[in-house]
């Protein structure tokens, strides 16, 4: 029997671009939900519709619709593949107790290589000592996004916080302005910039007094993106309850 994948947001580029990979994996494309008025064939009246018709639902739509996705998958008990970034607390509290009843995976960035890049960083700041290795993570995105850092920039920062074995929250320095006096030992940095139409780059950067450590990634199509989710929702069909991340889509953990 062939997987059928369900798509929240088919409407919008990543859903166009999800459905696409969906056909080419060989998988059936079960349906899709988007906001009030979208006109593409295969839209169904809402989350359970479209979590009744799937055997694993791909979710890149927007934080607002966290807690009913949440509810409404785990009801069903169909798995998730969540792409959704700038979630709450509260969001991700209603992701947590929804893998406790289906499987999902929940990943800041479906790229393979972007995935490499946050093992990278893990292990890069583990072996860089942060009183002598300032880390910094700069992102750049298109005009549209809205919210900033985005959800791969974090990624990132909490990757150097778990090689360093601190929290980033506690660590954490975003969006500068003024006279912020000079930089706190160990703080983990962001800067955010936002134009054109570029599909997202990322550069983390350790910065000793006596060298500079760059690592960047630069996304030019989205597919990269949705080509990554679609193998996660083929991995993740059928797994127990719990919260994985590409690392065990890609094998790495």
């Amino acid at each position: 029997m062939e997987m059928r994948i369900g798509v929240a947001g088919l409407a919008g580029r990543m859903g166009r671009l999800l459905a696409e990979e969906i056909l080419a994996s060989g998988a059936t494309l079960a349906g899709g939900i988007d906001r009030a008025g979208a006109d593409v064939p295969g839209l169904l009246s809402d989350i359970s519709a479209l979590a009744d018709a799937s055997d694993v639902v791909v979710d890149f739509t927007h934080a607002s619709t966290i807690g009913g996705h949440a509810a409404a998958l785990a009801a069903s008990g169909k798995a998730w593949v969540l792409g959704t970034t700038g979630l709450s607390a509260e969001d991700e509290a209603a992701v947590a107790d929804a893998a406790t009843r289906i499987a999902i995976v929940h990943s800041p960035n479906y790229s393979p290589g972007v995935n490499l890049v946050l093992a990278l960083a893990e292990r890069t700041a583990a072996a860089l000592p942060a009183d002598s290795y300032d880390a910094e993570i700069v992102e750049m995105h298109h005009r549209q996004k809205v919210d900033a850092p985005s959800g791969t920039a974090l990624g990132l920062g909490r990757a150097v916080a778990r090689g360093r074995g601190v929290d980033l929250d506690a660590v954490k320095a975003s969006g500068r302005d003024g006279h912020t006096g000079a930089r706190k030992p160990g703080e983990i940095g962001f800067s955010a910039l936002r134009g054109g139409q570029v599909v997202g780059e990322h550069t983390l950067l350790f910065a000793s007094a006596t060298e500079h450590i760059a690592i960047t990634h630069r996304a030019f199509d989205r597919r990269a993106f949705a080509t990554g989710a679609i193998r996660a929702a083929l991995w993740v069909a059928g797994r127990p309850p719990g919260l994985y991340s590409m690392m065990e889509v890609l094998g790495m953990r």
